[in-house]
């Protein structure tokens, strides 16, 4: 399999229901669940992409360009947006759908940094 098919095929889309234990007190879903389900997509991607073990380093700018209330839909879409030697970026991209209304619409965006370990934890090379 090529680089670009690992890379095309790696794509990983989660859905979740808002539910209100994920709310805040302004009924909407708390930014920090938010933050931690596109932690596990990006975890998700990276490791689809080459079946390795991953540990976070770091998360770039994370845009919340609008609320997501309670009774909606959000999916998570992760992609790989950049391979190095030991770390992958992955961007995540959080759409929102009314359930009972046609049509979606990206709400948060933002690129997490993976390193791929070895078994003493220690950084090794992404193999693809």
């Amino acid at each position: 399999m090529t680089r670009e098919e690992r890379i095309a095929q790696s794509e990983t889309h989660v859905f979740k229901v808002v539910f209100p234990d994920s709310l805040n007190h302004h009924n909407t879903m708390f930014g920090g669940r938010v933050i931690m389900m596109m932690t596990e997509t990006a975890f998700m991607t990276a490791t689809r992409f080459c079946r390795q073990t991953f540990v976070l380093v770091s998360s770039g700018q994370i845009d919340f360009k609008k609320p997501i209330p309670a009774g909606t839909m959000v999916e998570l879409v992760g992609r790989i947006h950049k391979v190095g030697n030991t770390s992958i970026k992955i961007e995540v991209d959080v759409f929102l759908e009314h359930l009972h209304e046609d049509g979606r619409e990206k709400v948060v965006n933002g690129i997490f940094t993976l390193v791929s370990l070895d078994e003493n934890s220690k950084p090794t090379r992404i193999l693809v």
